[in-house]
């Protein structure tokens, strides 16, 4: 068994508390909206933001016709045994940004998951690094799938962080 001594004053644990409200009720109204209707109404603040961005400090910041706009706040609250922040919180970010971009295209009552999802982390991300803004960008949408590519550039250096594509299966109603 191996033990670990700890050097230095003991710091106090630190504790974050985040908020989201609930996902609506798939009223009739809600139903008839296109995909790109329900992310624009999300961006506006009409709709409830989905939970997982409050939960890993993220938004959506921009919405358009094939595309998707991101920012993310890095913290010390995602990290890694190695001190950097977890590639999980660029692989969500981006897995985010990718979906939404295709969920722009898609018309009302159709759904997409997430079937791949390939990932290419560049440069580490610190618990200071500045907000990193990932841009979505869909390539098809067809019958049954759909693929997009988006890049995770920082918002004040502009270098890029990570980049990655992503296959979704399209789930038309029956």
């Amino acid at each position: 068994m191996t033990t670990y001594e700890t050097t230095g004053a003991a710091t106090a644990p630190r504790s974050r508390t985040h908020a989201w409200q609930p996902r609506p009720e798939p009223t009739p109204e809600l139903l008839a909206m296109s995909g790109l209707d329900v992310l624009r109404a999300a961006a506006k603040g009409d709709l409830p933001a989905a939970s997982i961005m409050s939960t890993l400090g993220f938004r959506l910041t921009e919405v358009g016709d094939g595309y998707t706009v991101f920012e993310g706040d890095p913290g010390d609250h995602l990290l890694n045994p190695m001190g950097t922040v977890h590639g999980g919180f660029l692989a969500t970010l981006l897995d985010s940004a990718l979906g939404s971009a295709v969920m722009t295209r898609l018309p009302a009552g159709t759904a997409y998951t997430t079937v791949q999802l390939g990932v290419h982390m560049i440069r580490p991300v610190f618990a200071d690094t500045p907000a990193l803004r990932c841009e979505g960008t869909v390539l098809h949408v067809g019958r049954t799938t759909a693929t997009a590519e988006a890049r995770v550039t920082g918002t004040r250096d502009g270098k890029l962080y990570a980049h990655g594509t992503t296959t979704c299966a399209v789930l038309r109603p029956s």
